[in-house]
């Protein structure tokens, strides 16, 4: 398919998103360049803070939606306290009616922001494959694996080779693609350039031992991409732990500070962005299961954090650093402009739209409430009636009388009374 980067994403919804995003990624590389500092690393920084600030107004909507729901929460709470062990349909249609007041009070949706979270996910989900696959979308980074990769592909048993490499299983169906095997060379170009974008310095070096005629082609290639991805002194093509190993075998142990210093930034910084989010009321309440997960995710999204991003190559812990360093800004900012809203007066608000929709529908808002309450009283009181109009002794004597009717000329228990019981029990309804 000539004309198309197959590197790129090809992901439903995800391909394109990312092919808009690779455009902002390029121009972004693009202007660093012309200044003379093309770097990686200030381009996934400069990268992550414009798409966030792309995506404010989605975050303000999300971030209002979970200070309302912090603050109605006790009230939910108490509604389901008050019908947990109702379970008649009365009951669970009362306690759907309350929680729904609730909500339209608040002026939120039961789902949420499930809106805002189906827009934000794709945009995030496509940065992260933009800032993991650079050479699919900027071309001048692309461009620094050639002539380096046209003569590799002219060796033979390169391909087999290049298969060994850590990280190429992602692409081994690439390799037994029809436009590999069938000589697509646009294809081919960017299947080695797949691999060699993931590949270790170690495993830079092999492709020179093994083909020595190209040892100038991958020292100038790895010259070039170290320019680019050298960031305070770390190859963020590298990922901290395969630093950390390199760095300690030949005691450089600044750099091991350094590698260790990515995942460790990610950790803190990640938690200090779920500490600045609106946290649930009553958080060490046991009957409140929406805190108790939220508490668990606050510890467990740090460490998860620090593991990813010593295993990953750094690059993509910088970016996870600079995304949680925006996000914890844009909340003390959005926390700072939710505080100084009135909340009441939103209330008020919420309230007046509720009952002009209600108004048109044709219901009256100020009966609802009334009418609910005297619908419970009245079946209360017609389940109640019979058994309040008879005394107890009344109640004995016409279980007496039952018995003794069934039981009549035949013994008690006996076959002919069970007998006795179905006839009499026929000539009864057939009377009717």
């Amino acid at each position: 398919m000539p004309g198309i980067i197959l590197t790129q994403n090809q992901t439903f919804l995800i391909g394109p998103v990312a092919k808009l995003l690779g455009y902002i990624m390029e121009g972004i590389f693009f202007c660093l360049d012309k200044i003379g500092i093309p770097n990686i690393g200030l381009s996934i920084i400069l990268f992550t803070i414009v798409i966030y600030l792309l995506m404010m107004p989605l975050t303000i909507k999300q971030q209002k939606f979970s200070k309302l729901s912090a603050k109605m929460n006790p009230e939910l709470q108490a509604i389901q306290a008050r019908y947990k062990n109702k379970k008649d349909n009365e009951s669970m249609m009362r306690m759907n009616e309350e929680t729904q007041a609730v909500y339209a009070k608040y002026g939120v949706s039961p789902t949420g922001s499930c809106l805002q979270l189906l827009i934000q996910m794709p945009i995030l989900f496509a940065l992260y494959r933009v800032i993991y696959s650079m050479p699919a979308y900027v071309g001048k980074i692309k461009e620094a694996f050639f002539p380096l990769v046209d003569k590799l592909i002219s060796q033979t048993g390169s391909a087999e080779f290049i298969q060994t490499f850590k990280d190429a299983g992602m692409f081994v169906k690439q390799f037994s693609n029809e436009a590999f095997t069938g000589g697509n060379m646009e294809y081919i170009q960017n299947t080695y350039i797949d691999v060699l974008n993931r590949a270790s310095t170690l495993e830079w070096h092999s492709i020179a031992e093994k083909f020595p005629s190209l040892s100038s082609d991958v020292t100038n290639t790895v010259a070039t991409l170290e320019k680019y991805n050298n960031f305070l002194g770390l190859n963020i093509g590298n990922s901290p732990s395969f630093i950390v190993k390199e760095s300690l075998s030949s005691g450089a142990y600044l750099m091991v500070a350094a590698a260790i210093a990515v995942p460790l930034f990610a950790a803190v910084t990640q938690w200090i962005n779920t500490k600045l989010m609106p946290q649930p009321e009553n958080n060490n309440s046991q009957d409140n299961p929406m805190a108790s997960s939220m508490k668990t995710m606050n510890y467990m999204m740090p460490i998860m954090s620090a593991i990813f991003c010593y295993t990953l190559p750094a690059g993509m812990g910088l970016y996870w650093i600079a995304g949680a360093v925006v996000r914890s800004i844009q909340q003390v900012v959005i926390n700072k402009h939710i505080d100084k809203m009135d909340l009441d007066e939103v209330i008020k608000k919420n309230v007046e739209k509720r009952n002009k929709k209600l108004a048109k529908a044709g219901i009256d808002p100020n009966k609802i409430n009334s009418y609910a309450n005297m619908k419970t009283r009245n079946i209360a009181s017609k389940a109640n009636a019979s058994s309040s109009q008879m005394t107890q002794e009344q109640k004995d004597a016409a279980v007496r009388n039952s018995t003794d009717y069934y039981n009549k000329n035949a013994k008690p228990g006996s076959l002919a009374s069970k007998a006795n019981m179905v006839k009499q029990y026929n000539e009864k309804n057939n009377r009717k």
